[in-house]
Formats: structure tokens, C-alpha cells, sequence
């Protein structure tokens, strides 16, 4: 994935350096027990490409047909659909009903991560969220939980505890 090629209206990308193995990694973005200590909630999938993610916490958790891996090579890369919009999920955040039916209008997004050794104890991950619509909202609003929820991530790996919870 090469992020010169990018379009920033319709896309997000951001790159960190992980501490950890692309094993270790490929566990904490797609192990329940790890998605629950940095992001707060989980997803469940049996990760082949096809197959559904339900998301859980945060007021998801019913079955999405269209929430799917796209694909996914162990330690290597993943991709997946961007989770849906539910009221039950608009009432756990706060958001309100206007914000919550300008997001589900929107088209649906995908992310990528790729995965990548750069030593034997250094991994490069990068996350390539796109699909979006010119002006999406969505868009501005993963503009800023990506950067928290991918260093609480590399916090996780490398120190065995989440970043604290940001207000």
C-alpha cells in the first residue's frame, strides 16, 4: 500500500512502529481479549476473507451482512469493512440522532492494515482507512480516534497496559 497515492479528502493513513512481533501484532488487532484492552471493544470474526466481523461494546453487537473481512494473511494484513451506525450505538456514545443518521447515510469505509517486520523485535504497521466521501464526517471523526486507539495499541504491546482512558 503506498500512501503518496492517496487521496486525504477520501482517505486516512497513519504508520506506527510497534515493539512486537507481526505475530503479536496480527494477535492484538484480532484477538478479542486484546481489542477489548486498547479500543474498548471487540470484534469477532473467524478472520477468512467473506466472513462477517461483529463488533461488540460500545452499543454493537448485532450481526452486519455487509461487515466483512475483505482479506487477511496472518501476521502480514488485514482488511475489513467499517462498522455500522445503530441507534444502540449512537445512545452508548452520546451521539445524537441527527449525527447518528448523517454517519449510517454515508457509504460504507474499509481499513487496511498491513504488517510488516523491520527487525526482529520492530514491526511497521500501517492502517489505511478509505472510502469515504468527499466532506465525510465519518472521515473527521476517525481523524482523531485512530491516533489514540493505534498508540494505546502500541502501549498495550510494548508495556503490557492500555494508555488510561482519554476524556
Amino acid at each position: 500500500m503506498d500512501s503518496t497515492d492517496l487521496d486525504r479528502t477520501t482517505a486516512f493513513d497513519y504508520l506506527v512502529y510497534l515493539r512486537a512481533t507481526p505475530d503479536q501484532v496480527w494477535e492484538a488487532l484480532t484477538e478479542p481479549a486484546h481489542t477489548s484492552r486498547y479500543w474498548g471493544l471487540t470484534l469477532h470474526s473467524d478472520w477468512k476473507p467473506g466472513s462477517t466481523v461483529v463488533w461488540q461494546g460500545m452499543g454493537l453487537g448485532d450481526p452486519d451482512p455487509e461487515q466483512v473481512v475483505l482479506a487477511a494473511e496472518p501476521g502480514r494484513s488485514l482488511s475489513f469493512t467499517w462498522h455500522t451506525f445503530t441507534p444502540a450505538f449512537a445512545e452508548a456514545v452520546g451521539m445524537d440522532e441527527e449525527l447518528r443518521a448523517r454517519l449510517a447515510a454515508e457509504s460504507r469505509s474499509k481499513i487496511a492494515y498491513d504488517i510488516e517486520p523491520t527487525g526482529p523485535t520492530v514491526t511497521r504497521l500501517h492502517l489505511v482507512h478509505d472510502g469515504f466521501d468527499p466532506g465525510s464526517t465519518v472521515l473527521a471523526m476517525i481523524r482523531e480516534g485512530w491516533p489514540s486507539v493505534l498508540s494505546s495499541l502500541k502501549s498495550l504491546l510494548e508495556t503490557g497496559e492500555p494508555l488510561p482512558e482519554l476524556a
